[in-house]
């Protein structure tokens, strides 16, 4: 269970601490006499801590023993969240944590930075422990933010705390075992949240996914055991609404390749398919508290790609909810297989725009890394909203473009389009072309988050496996939304 953080109201430390309770000061860069009497200059020095952001040291000082965090000349309020986790990851043993480094901010400065600190303890400090019979001692279950600013800092305390568990629990999904979170279970854990959010939720079988005529989900679901599913979850404000916006999300709960067979190696991490739905999904969990006057409505096809006796064969000719048909030359190509459907019913509701995540490409991390997600699109004024809110949610996304010289190596000899390209470059820029082909005139944005929806080591606030990436995006597009212009 992540730690229990409430507010503080005071412009210092409490009398009476809990017990036990470990107590963090921040420390400004250059300033450790005044922020940390009593500490030698020569020990923080040999122990590395200057007080740059995210820095930590335990030492004794004239108030008592204190964990000294860094927070730089001072840090901006998005640097917050890794100065929480940092500090966060020092207190893990402690059973209580008292927070004191936000006295130095300007008044105006604290609900920012506190929404932050709240988010990155959190975050910092999660673990998946679900399969482990002797689970990491973390012990930390009360976090206390010593702030003073009233209403205004308490909420944003509230409303950082309600980020991180929403990240925390698009992680729980994305470490969940491919065996375990099988489309039936995902669309389970999906209507148990979003019901208790206050969402509509809506999930199609098997039946109404072949009414619905889904080609793409019924043809990558034919070699698998499991059914699928296709999830909806809706937001409606009371009144009417300032806009309305959709959100989709790629759900291959595990992703073996289908008879283009990806290597055991590759498939290690193939639990995190599912990243881009798991995204949407705590993004959708946010919008009721974040954008209740806007209508947010999310789809999810969910299924796994497998090479059961019926699977889905090279070469085979799919048609899609819309009515394209789609030449399957690489069954590996799947996640664009089964969005093209979910695009399709998103665009039939007609909504201002549609933002899809998906862990779509490994090209893309092979021209962006592991940490950054790339961001294409139809319209200029979308796709810099989203890089926007990237960068303030300090999520890594890069613009990448739709070449239209590349849009004739996905033209099928049999079929209206083929899912892979006639030629082995520019794989992430051919995929979101191939989407780019369901969304008709809505203005669309697809985030290929592949590389940052998992990590292989800890950063900052992220910790080892599913990261979480894209919630906080997509929920601050959510947040600030208001009506487009006309694309240049």
């Amino acid at each position: 269970m992540p730690a229990t953080i409430t507010l503080d109201h005071a412009s210092a430390l409490p009398d009476e601490l809990p017990e036990g309770a470990l107590v963090a000061v921040g420390v400004r860069a250059d300033h450790l006499a005044d922020d940390a009497p009593g500490v030698a200059a020569e020990l923080a020095a040999a122990a590395g801590f200057a007080g740059k952001a995210g820095q930590t040291m335990l030492a004794a000082t004239d108030d008592g023993v204190r964990l000294l965090v860094g927070i730089g000349a001072p840090a901006g309020p998005g640097e917050f969240r890794k100065i929480g986790a940092a500090a966060g990851k020092a207190a893990l043993k402690a059973p209580a944590f008292v927070l004191d480094v936000l006295a130095r901010l300007e008044p105006s400065d604290r609900p920012a930075a506190a929404e932050a600190l709240a988010e990155g303890v959190l975050l910092g400090t999660y673990r998946y422990e679900a399969y482990q019979a002797a689970p990491e001692g973390v012990r930390l279950e009360a976090a206390t933010i010593v702030a003073k600013g009233g209403a205004r800092v308490a909420s944003a305390v509230r409303r950082g705390t309600e980020i991180g568990e929403a990240v925390s629990y698009t992680r729980d999904l994305v470490n969940s075992p491919g065996g375990e979170l099988t489309p039936r279970e995902f669309a389970k854990r999906v209507t148990a949240a979003g019901e208790a959010s206050g969402l509509e939720v809506e999930v199609w079988e098997k039946a109404a996914i072949k009414k619905a005529k889904m080609g793409g989900l019924l043809g990558v679901n034919r070699g698998s055991e499991e059914d699928p599913r296709f999830v909806i979850l809706r937001h409606r404000p009371e009144g009417r609404p300032k806009g309305r916006l959709a959100f989709v999300g790629k759900g291959v709960t595990f992703d073996a390749g289908g008879l283009s067979i990806k290597p055991s190696s590759s498939m290690e991490s193939m639990k995190n398919d599912m990243g881009g739905a798991a995204a949407v999904v705590g993004a959708m969990l946010l919008v009721p508290l974040l954008a209740p006057r806007t209508e947010v409505t999310a789809y999810l096809p969910m299924t796994d790609n497998m090479l059961g006796g019926d699977a889905m064969r090279v070469g085979d000719v799919l048609t899609a909810r819309n009515g394209k048909t789609m030449e399957v030359l690489n069954t590996d190509a799947e996640g664009r297989l089964i969005l093209a459907d979910a695009l399709s019913v998103a665009v039939e509701e007609e909504p201002d725009a549609i933002i899809d995540a998906a862990t779509l490409t490994g090209a893309c991390m092979v021209a962006l890394g592991d940490k950054m997600a790339g961001v294409m699109g139809n319209h200029d004024g979308l796709v810099e909203r989203v890089l926007g809110a990237a960068e303030r949610q300090g999520e890594l996304a890069w613009h990448l473009p739709l070449p239209e010289h590349l849009r004739p190596t996905i033209d099928s000899d049999v079929a209206d389009i083929r899912n892979i390209a006639t030629k082995p470059y520019g794989g992430a820029l051919t995929a979101g072309l191939f989407l780019r082909e369901f969304v008709g005139d809505v203005p669309w944005v697809h985030i290929d988050l592949a590389g940052p929806a998992f990590a292989s080591a800890p950063w900052d606030e992220v910790t080892k496996g599913g990261t979480g990436y894209g919630v906080r995006t997509l929920a601050e597009v959510a947040a600030s939304w208001t009506k487009l212009p006309a694309s240049s």
